[in-house]
């Protein structure tokens, strides 16, 4: 990590919920960005890389899953958040590299713990 706050990017179509996340993590000291779609933050790839990613599945058009295949072998590691568990889906999240795979609604104590092993 080349910061000395980590640097988390999210992407989730809910505004909500990008808007809770970010304040989540910039209140345990965390810089955060979030983007409404894979297309947004993928041109934000060109400034800034992040430390974690954490990565709706669910998402019109271009698909959190669509945005991990793309990015499996990157650098940084991948938190799945999801409102629907699907075992095979999940199953393939993880094959995939994802360093968590985490069901809304989310507890807040186990994101950041889940953060906290994806960076360290």
């Amino acid at each position: 990590m080349d910061h000395a706050r980590p640097f988390i990017a999210i992407v989730d179509d809910e505004q909500a919920v990008r808007r809770a996340l970010v304040r989540l993590l910039r209140a345990s000291r965390i810089d955060a960005e979030a983007f409404a779609t894979g297309e947004a933050f993928l041109s934000s790839l060109k400034i800034r890389e992040p430390d974690c990613l954490i990565l709706d599945l669910q998402m019109a058009g271009f698909t959190g899953r669509d945005l991990q295949r793309l990015l499996v072998g990157s650098r940084f590691p991948v938190i799945i958040l999801t409102g629907y568990d699907e075992p095979s889906v999940r199953e393939q999240c993880i094959a995939d590299g994802a360093a968590a795979y985490l069901r809304k609604p989310l507890r807040s104590d186990l994101l950041l713990a889940s953060i906290h092993a994806a960076i360290h």
